[in-house]
């Protein structure tokens, strides 16, 4: 069962958006009512994603690596859309690598994605953010804290988003900001899940098995706690990094290495 938001008169803006665990975060809040706004670096995707938001959504380009890009996509949207009240940091890469076969470049990319590209979104929205009264939610990883094999170059990055919420949680509380960060577990049918999990029957049925809850998570269960961190009920929540994940985040190494040992083998 779900439970029912409204967020009618605020805007979400959701950067990643158009794809997996962020479109599934859009296109919640615009089912409650806000207009919404998401954000990525491929044409194509963006008009797609835009199309399912109504007619109070709006889609952009912009690659989170490109400060400038992303300073453009902030001041067009609150051209449009009036100032953020929910402002969602979902962009991200990953790929299954040994660390002492992966170039600087390769471990530069993530890194260039996933925590600048957030610390891009978040420093270039603080003057559009409603004063007094915005949430700032990043979407982070267990890598952030279970160290994983072939994933040296998110853990690495993940860590920095968390770090990264808890200290701007600190510095602009005074400015009425709450700042968060959601981890999800084994979502299906996301890429992540593609990328990082066995495939087939055999390889949902392994996932199942390190999830205390017994199921893969879904973009509607992130979605939720988005709604929940963006909304009034949590106006007393900041600097936090909540798990969604059916209790795994500890237990998803042995994903990880089938999925890699899979891989490898085929190389």
């Amino acid at each position: 069962m779900n439970v029912q938001f409204d967020f009618s008169g605020r805007h979400a803006m959701v950067f990643g958006g158009t794809t997996g665990i962020n479109l599934g975060i859009a296109q919640a809040y615009a089912h409650a009512g806000a207009r919404v706004t998401v954000v990525s670096r491929k044409q194509a995707n963006v008009d797609a994603a835009a199309a399912t938001l109504g007619e109070r959504g709006l889609g952009l380009v912009a690659d989170v690596r490109d400060e400038p890009a992303v300073a453009a996509a902030l001041a067009q949207a609150v051209a449009s859309q009036g100032p953020i009240d929910v402002l969602v940091s979902g962009a991200a890469g990953n790929f299954l690598a040994p660390a002492a076969q992966m170039s600087a470049n390769a471990f530069k990319v993530v890194v260039d994605i996933d925590l600048l590209g957030s610390f891009h979104v978040a420093r270039q929205a603080l003057q559009h953010l409603r004063q007094g009264a915005a949430s700032l939610i990043f979407i982070t990883a267990p890598q952030s804290t279970v160290p994983m094999a072939y994933q040296a170059h998110v853990c690495a990055a993940k860590a920095g988003v968390d770090q990264l919420a808890r200290v701007l949680a600190l510095e602009w509380g005074a400015l009425g900001v709450r700042v968060n960060a959601i981890s999800p577990g084994p979502i299906e049918g996301t890429e992540g899940m593609r990328r990082l999990a066995p495939q087939g029957e055999e390889g949902a049925a392994l996932v199942r098995q390190m999830v205390p809850l017994g199921r893969m998570g879904t973009t509607g269960d992130i979605a939720q706690l988005a709604m929940f961190l963006g909304s009034d009920a949590a106006g007393y929540i900041s600097g936090t990094v909540i798990a969604c994940d059916g209790g795994a985040q500890g237990q998803l190494s042995p994903m990880i290495l089938a999925a890699a040992d899979g891989a490898l083998k085929k190389t």
